[in-house]
């Protein structure tokens, strides 16, 4: 199968590089082509334009940072959605509002093409090792052609039916827990901190008794620490997402109250020079409503 992967970031660059390792045959764009480089040693092609990613191969995947990002790419003069021929497919893995999903779906139907969300769980150390846990939702037949390069770049695919925007409502919903168990966390162990308990003791006895989850054990030993830097997901795309989670929220009249108030403490942190700073950063404006100063890893 040729493969065209567009956004080669911190998590883009390990997916493309498994599906290399799997035998795909890869095309490449980025807007910063230095990053393709070991892509290119390991046999990708890189191209100029994202346009030529689309010429030259029927599955096209996405992996950006934003809504406004995708739009561009699929609707701008010189995007792939004018580009991408009939039958060909638009795997998008990116954290985008159902909204967003619904309306370039609809596009690329009008056009002959198909739409796949597949949005993942993880971060760049998962995505290198193939260990993503991905959503997928989209035409059935359209699935069921590119699973085999989801399974090259995850250890697991759920699939979620035919309307794409579910794929993202549950990845929106799973990184909304995210951001809630940083909060849950830096408030039990700032209170245990308050109390005399070193932060550390406390992460250590919730992780390995009642919350012995990998996300509660790995999250507990940064917050512990204060090891924000460097970022694993940088705080600023942290409250991007809380901003979709709430936007999402708001189209349904679902109250998030929960959901606002870790928006809130996101948002503070990026008015503190925060945002590129691991989004477990947040912790830090728990600390220091409780009148504590965190370790120097905390910019001022």
């Amino acid at each position: 199968m040729d493969i065209g992967f567009i956004g080669l970031g911190s998590m883009g660059r390990g997916m493309a590089a498994n599906l290399l390792r799997a035998g795909f045959r890869v095309t490449v764009w980025n807007r910063s082509p230095e990053k393709a480089q070991d892509l290119v040693r390991d046999g990708a092609r890189l191209v100029p334009h994202a346009r030529d990613v689309a010429q030259a191969s029927g599955v096209i995947v996405t992996m950006l940072s934003d809504d406004a990002a995708l739009r561009e790419l699929v609707q701008g003069e010189h995007g792939i959605g004018r580009q991408l021929g009939q039958g060909g497919i638009h795997l998008s893995m990116s954290t985008v509002s159902p909204q967003t999903t619904q309306e370039l779906a609809a596009l690329h139907a009008a056009r002959g093409t198909h739409y796949v969300a597949a949005p993942v769980f993880g971060r760049p150390d998962a995505a290198a090792a193939a260990k993503l846990f991905v959503l997928c939702a989209g035409p059935q037949a359209a699935r069921q052609a590119v699973m085999p390069a989801l399974q090259a770049m995850g250890q697991r695919v759920f699939e979620l039916g035919e309307d794409a925007a579910a794929a993202n409502v549950l990845k929106l919903s799973g990184n909304f827990m995210l951001m809630a168990t940083i909060e849950s966390l830096a408030e039990a162990m700032t209170l245990g901190e308050r109390y005399g308990l070193p932060r550390e003791r406390t992460a250590e006895v919730l992780t390995q008794s009642i919350f012995p989850a990998p996300v509660m054990v790995n999250y507990g030993r940064q917050i512990a620490q204060h090891a924000y830097e460097p970022a694993g997901f940088k705080l600023s795309l942290g409250l991007k997402d809380a901003d979709l989670v709430l936007g999402a929220a708001r189209k349904v009249a679902m109250p998030m109250p929960l959901a606002q108030l870790v928006q809130g403490r996101l948002l503070s942190a990026l008015a503190r020079q925060r945002g590129d700073m691991d989004w477990s950063a947040a912790a830090i404006g728990v600390s220091e409503d409780a009148g504590l100063k965190p370790s120097s890893s905390a910019r001022d």
